[in-house]
């Protein structure tokens, strides 16, 4: 599986960021007790079985904090690890070391988390046609990494941002609605104002479909539907737009939701609620 790499920029300014946030390069502790010629040997050690992300991320703080520690990648992004194994290892300052630990850790664990569980969810629902998406829920700043932790897990990276694709919400259709518009002069309006970004209606009921449809939207999202009704807007749309179910996804409900047919299934929880993977950092003199 080919991920799209992180751009270079993106991952030196978080991780400039983190450790400045950390005052890493002012550890009182590290600075007073550890002598400047010591070296060691820091492993990332999983603690739990997991998928691998933002690995690059975290040996990036090692680089930032002393260029001379020597960085060894054991397992890659992407690739799934069983308790107890080695992910990386990084030789050279035990102070550099330990000044950048807990900002290497805190990428590591977060992104590798938001893998495991993307992996899980795209295991669900193996075998159907739909894919798992990630939402615009994501930590302020850290939006590129943790969708990039997305497409490591296997998932598919949905809007970016609000410049990469339209959605016609609710709040945008009361809007519509005061300025006497109907919602396809409203999609008409948005191709009008940037043609070629894709649009996408929001729709709470399978009663609104048929005007949704008439839009002629690239894709329609079914919000928080039953799954029956999710199962009757597919067959009623037969193709005449995509359909991405939104709403109520679990690992206990993502494989009914994926049977009913339709083509996407966005999961908010992916970056706003995945669990921090239990990966340690053991150093050895």
């Amino acid at each position: 599986m080919r991920i799209e790499p992180l751009p270079r920029e993106v991952v030196a300014k978080a991780v400039a960021a983190a450790l400045a946030e950390d005052r890493a390069f002012e550890d009182v502790t590290t600075l007073a007790v550890v002598e400047p010629g010591l070296a060691g040997v820091a492993r990332f050690l999983a603690k739990e079985p997991g998928v691998l992300a933002g690995l690059e991320v975290a040996l990036e703080a090692f680089r930032q904090v002393d260029a001379k520690v020597e960085l060894q990648r054991l397992v890659g992004d992407g690739e799934r690890f069983e308790t107890g194994a080695v992910l990386a290892e990084g030789r050279g300052p035990v102070r550099a070391l330990l000044q950048g630990e807990r900002v290497a850790l805190n990428f590591l664990q977060r992104m590798s988390g938001t893998a495991t569980l993307t992996r899980r969810l795209v295991d669900a629902v193996a075998g159907t046609k739909a894919v798992i998406l990630d939402t615009r829920k994501t930590t302020p700043g850290l939006r590129d990494l943790e969708k990039y932790a997305v497409r490591c897990g296997g998932g598919t990276n949905h809007r970016r941002d609000l410049a990469v694709m339209a959605m016609i919400k609710d709040n945008h259709r009361e809007a519509l609605e005061r300025r006497g518009w109907t919602l396809a002069e409203g999609v008409a309006a948005i191709r009008g104002r940037s043609p070629g970004v894709p649009v996408e209606v929001e729709i709470d009921s399978v009663g609104e479909l048929e005007a949704a449809l008439a839009a002629a939207p690239e894709w329609v999202l079914l919000d928080n539907m039953a799954v029956a009704e999710m199962a009757e807007a597919v067959r009623r749309t037969a193709g005449r737009a995509k359909l991405e179910a939104s709403g109520g996804v679990s690992l206990e409900t993502v494989r009914g939701i994926a049977e009913t047919g339709v083509d996407a299934i966005s999961v908010g929880a992916l970056t706003h609620s995945a669990r921090a993977l239990d990966i340690s950092l053991e150093l050895t003199f």
